[in-house]
């Protein structure tokens, strides 16, 4: 449902740079893996971009990966990041250190899976943390911008609930540093932009 109110509260959904093991596509989940310097480049490349926004409040996942994106993206801002385990990754249990393909040998077509693993943290449980957060914070700034930096899982499970058509992973990968600009008066949440996955060329 459109939102009509003018005090909507303006949400910049970040998903971190990349790490080592995103590029040797192992699964990290809730494993505090590092930004690489590609990482680092990607979130500078990301500040400059959003070097016209004025926020008024950085939120990161309390994950390194996600915490050193969001100083990087704000450092010419001078604001500091507030970290919450709202935003952390989804916990993948005794997949994480392990290679994609058992996800995908496991569940099928990447994180687009039908829970069958107690270990794997269900889209619920991710909402329950998640969408609390995602409202407190909506309220608390009417009017403003607020960046949150974050993780694919959540993101796909955010989308998911919002009823957005994620994309099939091998077709679109989700960008480190692609973003979502969502609005949302404390209750409802709009999406008024997506630039989250990127496109595969067969050419």
């Amino acid at each position: 449902m459109p939102l009509t109110m003018k005090n909507y509260c303006t949400i910049y959904l970040v998903r971190h740079g990349e790490t080592e093991w995103n590029e040797k596509k192992i699964v990290q989940g809730q494993t505090d893996i590092p930004l690489n310097k590609k990482g680092e480049g990607q979130a500078k490349e990301l500040a400059e971009k959003l070097t016209h926004v004025k926020f008024d409040a950085v939120f990161s996942s309390d994950l390194i990966r996600a915490k050193r994106s969001a100083e990087i993206i704000i450092l010419e801002k001078k604001l500091a990041v507030i970290t919450t385990n709202a935003l952390r990754e989804r916990m993948f249990g005794r997949f994480e250190g392990k290679h994609i393909n058992k996800l995908r040998k496991a569940f099928g077509e990447l994180l687009l899976i039908e829970k069958q693993d107690y270990e794997v943290e269900s889209d619920d449980k991710i909402l329950l943390r998640l969408n609390p957060f995602l409202r407190e914070v909506a309220v608390a700034y009417p009017g403003k911008n607020v960046l949150m930096v974050t993780h694919g899982g959540l993101l796909r499970a955010f989308l998911s609930h919002v009823g957005f058509k994620i994309p099939e992973y091998l077709d679109r990968p989700m960008k480190n540093t692609g973003y979502l600009i969502i609005e949302s008066d404390g209750v409802e949440f709009e999406i008024k932009e997506e630039r989250l996955f990127q496109k595969i060329s067969n050419f």
